[in-house]
């Protein structure tokens, strides 16, 4: 997924070597050392797409809320990164 013109910008204007895909990675990072969320909802949360078609054909929720709560956390988590993320 390419980063939005203005996303690239602000990177560029805070002259730091990151890249877009970092947050990313970062977030995946976080999700899975720093947090009890499902594999499931860490990759939803990220958009990525099942690539097991008799799974998707059964999965019938976006977890929505799941993912809502792990956004949260993870908000908070960059607000305050010695916060705990189980809240």
């Amino acid at each position: 997924m390419p980063a939005a013109p203005s996303r690239r910008r602000l990177l560029r204007e805070l002259e730091n070597a990151l890249v877009p895909h970092g947050f990313r990675s970062s977030f995946r990072n976080w999700a899975a050392e720093c947090t009890e969320a499902p594999r499931e909802v860490c990759e939803f949360a990220l958009a990525h797409v099942n690539s097991s078609r008799v799974e998707a054909a059964y999965r019938r929720s976006d977890l929505f809320e799941r993912r809502r709560t792990l956004m949260q956390q993870w908000a908070d988590y960059i607000a305050d990164p010695t916060s705990d993320p189980a809240g």
